[in-house]
């Protein structure tokens, strides 16, 4: 499932994640939060990753765009 976690935004909001390397794009949920030490803005499930062509790379420099509420 497209879906990812962040402690910034409000669950259930649709966001358009860009890999800045290859410009390859997926919209996800944010579904779930992260641990509150950590530094980062999303953390996506492992088959959005693959869809942005990461996965290897465990990290990745990605543009983030909220959508809003309601699925796109």
């Amino acid at each position: 499932k497209l879906t990812a976690a962040c402690n910034v935004l409000p669950l259930g909001t649709w966001v358009k994640v860009t890999n800045v390397r290859n410009g390859k794009s997926v919209v996800v949920e944010i579904t779930d939060r992260l641990h509150p030490k950590n530094k980062r803005l999303v953390d996506l499930a492992k088959v959005a990753a693959q869809k942005l062509g990461f996965v290897s790379a465990g990290l990745a420099k990605v543009r983030v765009e909220v959508l809003g509420k309601l699925k796109p």
